[in-house]
């Protein structure tokens, strides 16, 4: 995948992220736990950090960061999925758990695509024979 596919990739995937920090930030349950806070800051921290190589379109420096950053992303989505039963077991925190962690999950696989060396010398080898 090509950096600029994966930034765009990436960039619809955090559409999901931001609903479920959305929602988080404005909970009742948020503002009483803070561990949940927490949570929806990290999954702004990851958002706030692309934004300017987004905004220039710079791809690299995009997925430069995004994988330096992607640890407390997936790290805040698994905390986020075992905490969800015990801050609420509300249809709504059950979505935006499942939400958050195939949003995250996706991410991670265009990360992977995206970083993955490409064949050069048209696949013959160094010394194109």
């Amino acid at each position: 995948m090509d950096p600029a596919a994966a930034m765009r990739r990436i960039d619809v995937l955090l559409t999901h992220v931001w609903m479920v920090r959305a929602f988080l930030k404005h909970s009742d349950e948020a503002h009483e736990d803070e561990e949940l806070a927490e949570v929806h800051r990290t999954l702004y921290d990851f958002m706030l950090a692309l934004g300017e190589p987004l905004k220039s379109q710079d791809a690299r420096r995009y997925l430069k960061l995004a994988q330096k950053k992607f640890s407390k992303l997936r790290d805040a989505a698994a905390r986020f999925r075992e905490m969800q039963p015990r801050v609420s077991t509300h249809t709504n925190f059950q979505m935006a758990a499942a939400s958050l962690s195939a949003a995250v999950e996706e991410i991670g696989e265009v990360l992977s695509r995206a970083s993955s060396p490409l064949p050069t010398g048209g696949g013959k080898g160094e010394n194109g024979g």
